[in-house]
């Protein structure tokens, strides 16, 4: 692997966590919206990452044990963002216009807690992939200075 494609593995991961950021602070904001144009409240969103690397059979995988060449990477992708399919909070308010017959509200099944912990976590990892590539940008540019 060249230093090109570690560039190209920590840009696809920068991408893949501005997306899961967008996702989790999409997920806050909505945290008590009790309609969607959909109907209902608000689901949360997850993001769900994937490998881009290519898939190996057993075979290479095992021959690659034994000293042959290593795989190549690919990064990581977002393949899907998912909707929560569990149930909605019932919350008892008979004033609020979204209020059933007998008083209770659906709102959204969302802990800031989690969301917050979940934005920390993607702020982090796209720190490090930004580090990455800034430490890959120097290597670069020391390989090019003693080129000189």
């Amino acid at each position: 692997m060249n230093l090109f494609e570690v560039m190209e593995v920590s840009g696809s991961a920068l991408q893949a966590e501005r997306i899961r950021a967008e996702v989790v602070a999409a997920n806050m904001a909505n945290a008590e919206t009790t309609r969607t144009p959909e109907g209902g409240p608000y689901r949360r969103h997850n993001v769900v990452f994937t490998s881009m690397a290519p898939q190996q059979s057993f075979s290479s995988q095992f021959a690659n044990q034994f000293g042959q060449p290593d795989p190549e990477f690919g990064g990581v992708r977002v393949s899907a963002v998912t909707e929560d399919q569990g149930e909605p909070l019932r919350r008892y308010d008979p004033g609020h216009p979204d209020a059933d017959k007998n008083g209770y509200v659906a709102y959204p099944d969302i802990n800031p807690l989690t969301e917050t912990v979940d934005l920390m976590g993607a702020t982090r990892a796209y720190g490090l992939n930004s580090s990455a590539v800034e430490a890959e940008k120097n290597m670069i540019s020391a390989s090019l200075d003693i080129l000189r």
